[in-house]
């Protein structure tokens, strides 16, 4: 394995365990919130618990398919520089999703933002390792 390898497969694993804790941040706040409006199973109808549910669902939902794509990159040799801007994309729009989600009340721009920035993580990861995985069959 060549040093620009070993290094962009480290950055990936950077950004992974950021991720990991993000998730893990989410898996917390919802247990706080059921603890908070007594809803033991499900969302029971509860907005509040509909809400923290949704954003932990949602981070589940763009977090694991940016990190193999950005893994499957580092494996074709792209070079680190683009797997840490794809990881800072992911790691700040995850961030930015999940304090909106995570607070009872919180501005749209969050949502938006957090979106956005996880978008064109998923996005450009996809189409790179689309672009990786054409050019090695030349």
């Amino acid at each position: 394995m060549t040093d620009t390898m070993n290094a962009a497969i480290g950055a990936v694993a950077i950004y992974a365990g950021l991720a990991i804790l993000i998730l893990v941040w989410l898996a917390v706040q919802t247990g706080r919130v059921r603890q908070a409006e007594k809803v033991f199973m499900g969302d029971g109808g509860n907005p509040r618990m509909i809400r923290i549910m949704r954003g932990h669902a949602n981070a589940l939902e763009f977090i694991p398919a940016t990190l193999l794509a950005m893994l499957l990159l580092a494996l074709t040799g792209a070079p680190p520089l683009l797997i840490h801007l794809l990881g800072l994309l992911l790691i700040a729009g995850r961030f930015i999703h999940a304090w909106h989600f995570a607070a009872a009340d919180a501005p749209p721009w969050q949502r938006v933002a957090g979106t956005a920035l996880s978008f064109f993580a998923l996005g450009g990861a996809g189409v790179a390792v689309l672009i990786a995985g054409l050019m090695s069959l030349a």
